[in-house]
């Protein structure tokens, strides 16, 4: 599988990186099993957080395993130092690893969040308190929210190495400020940092729990995937050649392979292409940002 590096950070990720909220949804023999797929298949970044119900218990079997093959990403949602710091250690103890190679500020939302984070007592002191202290490799930011809170962050935290936000043509169709995450690729590029997409099999928001109620769900996922080899290939495919390092999977399970086999694919996407889908999906309804917490 194509590998591209991540920004500065000296490690070239997979094209696809492993989502592992898919394990949550698994019994743990499945999610070893899962865990053996993505690897066999040549993935060499995980993405977890202690917010994917037991996601990292899951993982914690395989990973110690293949230790060396594994660049883990993890995050927090705490704000502040002590909170920060307390949710690294939990994490640690439940993937039962001694180092996470990024950490990442989990889900930025509000310009408020940013100011407690980068203030005195703010979770990136923490942050950096363990990457001193050899536990944390590298720094990073995930946020589907507004993406001009994610250039002001670029802006305050100098030391950022990776970014997660989404990408998916219906985002890319949106011509306003509120969906402008064109604007962050090419800022990340410029500064050397790193990028994750997020969404990218998004088709849009579930009806409403009224029409579908949630256990009626096909799938695990916040928002109502792509489900066929053909759309799930055309929506890698655009991700992959927006710029992005590396495209996160759909977190339901049932798509996993699917996604995996359109990222074994993968030989990039043309221009044309890739203008053809946004003007069809143009008028979608986007499921972001307004209602989605990755």
């Amino acid at each position: 599988m194509q590998t591209r590096p991540l920004g500065e950070t000296g490690h070239d990720s997979t094209v696809m990186t492993f989502g592992a909220i898919a394990l949550n949804w698994l019994e743990q023999e499945g999610a070893d099993q899962m865990v053996e797929l993505v690897l066999d298949r040549g993935i060499n970044h995980f993405d977890v957080a202690p917010t994917y119900g037991d996601a990292e218990v899951k993982l914690a079997p395989k990973l110690n395993q293949h230790r060396e093959e594994i660049f883990l990403g993890c995050k927090t949602q705490e704000r502040d130092y002590e909170g920060a710091k307390a949710k690294l250690e939990a994490s640690l103890e439940r993937l039962e690893t001694d180092h996470i190679e990024l950490y990442q500020v989990h889900g930025l939302e509000y310009e408020h969040e940013l100011e407690t984070i980068t203030g005195e007592d703010g979770a990136l002191e923490a942050f950096r308190e363990a990457k001193e202290d050899g536990v944390v490799d590298h720094i990073g930011l995930t946020s589907h929210g507004n993406p001009q809170l994610i250039l002001e962050a670029i802006d305050r935290i100098d030391d950022l190495e990776t970014l997660m936000f989404p990408m998916n043509p219906v985002v890319a169709g949106k011509d306003d400020d509120d969906h402008d995450y064109e604007a962050v690729l090419e800022r990340a590029d410029e500064e050397g940092i790193g990028t994750l997409g997020i969404k990218a099999f998004a088709k849009g928001p579930w009806p409403s729990t009224d029409e579908l109620p949630e256990a009626d769900r096909p799938y695990a996922n916040w928002y109502e995937p792509v489900d066929t080899p053909a759309e799930i290939e055309e929506r890698f495919d655009f991700a992959a050649s927006s710029g992005l390092t590396s495209v996160i999977n759909a977190g339901d399970p049932k798509l996993v392979a699917m996604i995996l086999d359109a990222a074994s694919r993968y030989d990039g996407m043309d221009e044309a292409a890739r203008r053809s889908l946004i003007e069809r999906l143009r008028h979608e309804e986007s499921p972001v940002p307004e209602q989605l917490h990755h």
